[in-house]
């Protein structure tokens, strides 16, 4: 939101919205847990170049919609699979740490609303203590530096981060997850970032990036340009994409996109359900309109290229989106869960017509 008023201290201000100019106060932005507006220049510039921008404006842009959307803070259980302050252990294979805050530009869906672009006690504040939890705890074999974007962090205080994690035998893979490869791709340019990357391997571990391509109209040359030099260092690329309302809800438009990552060398991984967040629910795709559109991305793909998982990522686990069945009924499976014997287990609810969340669905 861009304010046309002369103090940010001001009660009311007005404040841009993809709709209209609305006069709002501080304290319905908090109510609404509206996010800030902020997007970096370049990706500005590029989804006004691309040809997309119409649909690509509300990754970034903020909508009257988000006053209007209901919905949780806290869809996927985080609060309950928190083990020391920042370290969230759900399941059991992998650690996820929140190293801050910030990002490079503010998503509008962001299923973290109640941290991004705030002051958060959820971030990690002691990585000495989360390192002892996950020494003592060697089913934990990799972790995922999140937040936030780990990438708004200097390469420096990367390092310290990964300084309390290489000495930990059974990890095998550190991941980080960023959209600054779409917000800032020159980011990946420091040349400080081979040696942090050099280092990881030393100690017998994978350094990994998830990117997050939502659009083909992302995934821009200089995008491309780093995630090759990266790729030359032996980071392995695993893209996910967020199924959008307005943005991507289109078998086409996703094909694309994951046909462009698969030709750069990232490898797609999963295309996730958008969750029903409070200010973000309207991002949201009917699950029957979800499993045609993904339908229509597996006919447009090559065998190749058909490696995403369309998942629901849940508060009871991972659940992989796979039909609805002639028998009008939501079949699912488990990809991961905190019980391990749930794990691969299919199940299926009735469906309903406009559901978008397993909680939407019958329990029987």
């Amino acid at each position: 939101m861009r304010s046309t008023a002369s103090s940010q201290d001001c009660t009311a201000q007005a404040l841009t919205f993809i709709e209209e100019t609305r006069v709002v106060s501080e304290s319905e932005l908090q109510i609404n847990n509206i996010t800030p507006h902020h997007v970096t220049k370049f990706y500005r510039e590029q989804i006004a170049n691309s040809g997309y921008y119409d649909q690509l404006k509300y990754i970034v842009e903020p909508s009257i919609e988000e006053f209007e959307s209901p919905g949780t803070l806290d869809t996927s259980g985080e609060h309950d699979n928190t083990v020391v302050p920042g370290l969230q252990h759900k399941y059991a294979q992998t650690g996820l740490l929140l190293v801050t805050e910030r990002c490079g530009s503010y998503c509008r869906y962001c299923f973290r609303k109640r941290i991004v672009g705030k002051t958060s006690d959820e971030i990690a504040p002691d990585f000495d203590q989360a390192a002892r939890y996950i020494a003592r705890h060697p089913e934990m074999t990799n972790v995922l530096l999140s937040g936030g974007d780990p990438f708004v962090l200097s390469t420096a205080k990367l390092n310290k981060i990964v300084d309390h994690l290489l000495p930990i035998k059974h990890l095998n893979s550190i991941r980080f997850g960023t959209k600054m490869v779409a917000y800032e791709p020159r980011r990946f340019a420091d040349s400080a970032l081979p040696a942090l990357f050099e280092r990881i391997h030393a100690a017998g571990k994978t350094p990994i990036i998830v990117t997050h391509f939502d659009h083909v109209g992302e995934i821009s040359s200089d995008a491309a340009h780093q995630i090759r030099f990266l790729r030359a260092q032996g980071v392995q690329l695993l893209n996910q994409s967020v199924l959008l309302a307005k943005i991507n809800d289109d078998p086409e438009i996703l094909a694309a996109t994951f046909a462009k990552c698969h030709e750069i060398g990232v490898r797609p991984y999963y295309l996730f359900q958008a969750r029903p967040v409070k200010g973000a629910s309207h991002f949201q795709v009917a699950l029957r309109r979800g499993l045609e559109i993904v339908r229509g991305i597996n006919q447009r793909l090559s065998g190749i290229e058909k490696t995403f998982k369309y998942i629901m990522s849940h508060y009871t686990g991972k659940i992989e989106i796979l039909d609805l069945g002639d028998d009008g009924r939501v079949y699912m499976r488990y990809h991961q869960n905190k019980a391990a014997e749930k794990i691969g287990k299919i199940f299926s609810r009735l469906h309903i017509e406009g559901a978008c969340w397993l909680d939407d669905l019958p329990g029987k």
